[in-house]
């Protein structure tokens, strides 16, 4: 039975669009995805998103109740790299996707990142309300962007409209020709493989100082649809908050991650050696220290914020990201 329902999902062939697109056709949900480089011209439709003539057709063609924004810039490394390209994908195409969603009363829930927070010692976990501080470029247009959006619905008098989704690093499922790259955390699987091989020479130094919570993309994508459900029945829709936080509380490492890697690969770790160091004060890229997120304004709305064990996940799932 269907739902008479269309989600929109922009960077929907990417690590999360494409479990926000499995998430909501499970429902029974129509789902429309974009993409640039790899649509299909059926399900993923190919969209410049800073191109806001483009987006309008598409949103008239497509007519959906909900677009779940996952296209971005999320590399903080490319991001300094290409500071106009980022700005133009995670700020300004933002602005013009939430000005349409506003003149056709589509609910837009936009994905951002607990890079927002400074995360300095002992300020964690952040509320959803706390006052963000980004230490790299990347945080900084992600940020922009939240302000982008939340900012074009309160002018259009739509603010009911506007949702931010902030998320810490994520894993999963990847894209066969793209890899265990598609995630910061699944390519350590790769590092670790790589360091165990005979021959590999030298030490690896791994980052032992910044704690991470890497969260599973199903997880995050059976979120954005529960949200969505919540929004759209909502009666009384101007209660309801505008920023959201989910987020796993298994708590690591990136030397953590590819010590429990190894456990489960069943490979040496001796090439790899602990970083406990912090930031270099000459990288180009500041990461902060604990940026956890609070999901107390998810469990306010009734929001089942459980997330996948991240060992046991790995454990069941190891053999399809070993390559």
């Amino acid at each position: 039975m269907s739902s008479n329902k269309t989600v929109l999902v922009t960077g929907a062939t990417g690590l999360l669009g494409r479990q926000v697109a499995k998430a909501f056709a499970f429902h029974d949900w129509t789902v429309k995805g974009t993409g640039f480089s790899r649509a299909d011209g059926k399900s993923i439709l190919k969209v410049d998103l800073s191109d806001a003539g483009e987006v309008e057709r598409v949103l008239d063609e497509v007519k959906p109740q909900v677009i779940v924004h996952c296209a971005a810039n999320r590399s903080p490394e490319s991001v300094d790299s290409d500071p106009a390209g980022a700005r133009a994908l995670n700020i300004e195409a933002s602005r013009s996707l939430a000005l349409a969603s506003a003149a056709r009363g589509i609910l837009l829930i936009y994905i951002s990142t607990d890079y927002v927070f400074p995360g300095r010692p002992g300020e964690a976990p952040y509320e959803a309300d706390a006052e963000p501080a980004p230490t790299n470029l990347y945080g900084q247009t992600k940020l922009d962007g939240e302000k982008a959006v939340l900012g074009v619905f309160k002018e259009q008098g739509k603010s009911e409209l506007g949702v931010v989704l902030r998320v810490p690093v994520l894993y999963g499922e990847v894209d066969k020709e793209k890899g265990n790259k598609e995630s910061a955390v699944n390519i350590l699987m790769d590092t670790v493989l790589k360091a165990a091989e005979k021959g590999a020479e030298g030490k690896v130094k791994m980052d032992h100082w910044a704690v991470r919570y890497p969260t599973n993309t199903e997880d995050v994508a059976r979120v954005c649809y529960d949200i969505a459900i919540r929004y759209l029945n909502e009666t009384d829709k101007p209660s309801l908050p505008r920023i959201l936080q989910f987020s796993s509380e298994d708590r690591y490492t990136k030397y953590e991650i590819c010590q429990i890697f190894a456990e489960i690969m069943g490979v040496p770790m001796d090439r790899i050696e602990p970083n406990s160091q912090g930031n270099d004060p000459n990288a180009a890229v500041q990461r902060p220290y604990d940026c956890h997120l609070s999901t107390r304004a998810l469990q306010d709305l009734g929001i089942d914020v459980s997330t996948q064990d991240f060992v046991g996940w790995w454990r069941r799932e190891v053999r399809a990201f070993r390559h």
